[in-house]
């Protein structure tokens, strides 16, 4: 199991992670009566020797696949891709990460990712191309359910028509004398 060491106030200040993982980030605790720094028991542990992973499973991703046969693999290395030619070049013990780059390349090494049954670890292959072929197509799910809403045929509404007013008594009056 990996450790995740994080600073001393992490989960009080939004700031400093607290609903954001993005932002929690190890800082050594340095202040002058700090039980972290201390190394107190019940406080969280501090950054220090013997908490080291394996030789074997460092730098190398946990396979979670989405094919059952290929699901209780071991740890893969990850290698960057950047184009077709680079995914071709994938192995059996090997994970495919994708670099920076745009949707119509994605799409293609999604695709082909597919056929060659290739895990790629920052993106869920499937999800993308079902999202893709819609935007393809030029419809999402959710703008075709508000299309079939508006097609839907309209209720027929009865016209409802204004009561009339009744006149008062001193406009009848003026109306009389005119």
């Amino acid at each position: 199991m990996v450790k995740k060491f994080l600073r001393r106030t992490w989960n009080r200040y939004a700031k400093l992670g607290k609903g954001s993982k993005k932002k929690q980030k190890w800082r050594r605790p340095t202040g002058r009566d700090n039980k972290m720094r201390e190394k107190r028991r019940g406080y969280p542990v501090v950054v220090s020797v013997g908490y080291k992973g394996a030789e074997e499973s460092r730098g190398k991703i946990k396979c979670r696949s989405a094919y059952p046969k290929l699901r209780n693999e071991g740890a893969k290395t990850p290698v960057l891709i950047k184009n077709i030619q680079e995914l071709e070049k994938v192995g059996k013990n090997q994970i495919a990460i994708l670099g920076k780059i745009g949707k119509k390349k994605k799409l293609e090494i999604a695709t082909m990712a597919k056929q060659k049954k290739i895990q790629i670890h920052n993106l869920n292959v499937e999800k993308f191309l079902r999202r893709s072929a819609y935007t393809l197509k030029g419809t999402s799910p959710k703008a075709r359910n508000e299309g079939a809403k508006q097609n839907a045929p309209k209720e027929n509404k009865v016209a409802k028509t204004e009561p009339v007013k009744k006149a008062d008594s001193k406009t009848k009056k003026s109306e009389d004398k005119k």
